[in-house]
């Protein structure tokens, strides 16, 4: 009578446990051929955003950073012109009737880095901005022949370290009168 051997024959556990590694394998990698990959997503890394496709400049990381009252603005941004003509990179915040505009010159194969004060670019003056700190604004871009583009730009104050010195002044409601100082008078000198 022959002989039966617990577990089965050789090749049934050969078989057996290819199988049950592949089931392995698939169920913890498996994720990765129906969910999208993380780092193959776009994303601004910063607390401006990038402008996607507006014409022949770029636009990176544009914020706007107004005073605390949000009745005026600084646009900061970083303004890349590859090509080999100079740009004018056109710009439209608001909606309706309380739109902002402003304009910058971009030099041929250049980056300009708007609120640099480091290297002595101030940030764009936006003369008119009502936007608070916190808020996105809707601000149109636009350079060359493009046809432009529509993004939400986040609105913040000078309240981080950074920032302060990119937000608005305050302009003078009113002439202030010099206050007078007073004078030492010279006391004489003892003669010897």
């Amino acid at each position: 009578m022959p002989s039966v051997v617990p577990g089965g024959s050789v090749k049934t556990r050969l078989f057996a446990s290819l199988a049950i590694g592949a089931a392995v394998v698939l169920g913890t990698t498996g994720c990765n051929l129906i969910a999208p990959q993380a780092t193959t997503i776009d994303y601004s890394a910063s607390d401006g955003v990038n402008v996607p496709e507006s014409g022949p400049l770029q636009v990176r990381n544009a914020l706007i950073v107004a005073d605390d009252e949000g009745s005026a603005g600084n646009l900061v941004a970083a303004v890349v012109n590859d090509s080999t003509q100079a740009h004018t990179l056109r710009v439209e915040i608001g909606e309706g009737s309380d739109i902002v505009r402003a304009s910058v010159n971009v030099p041929a194969g250049r980056t300009l880095s708007l609120g640099d004060l480091a290297n002595g670019v101030e940030p764009l003056a936006l003369e008119g901005f009502e936007g608070a700190p916190g808020s996105t604004v809707p601000v149109y871009f636009q350079s060359g022949d493009g046809e432009g583009a529509l993004i939400q730009v986040p609105v913040l104050d000078g309240a981080l370290e950074y920032l302060s010195p990119l937000a608005p002044t305050p302009t003078p409601t009113g002439l202030l009168a010099p206050t007078p100082t007073p004078s030492a008078t010279p006391s004489p000198t003892p003669s010897s």
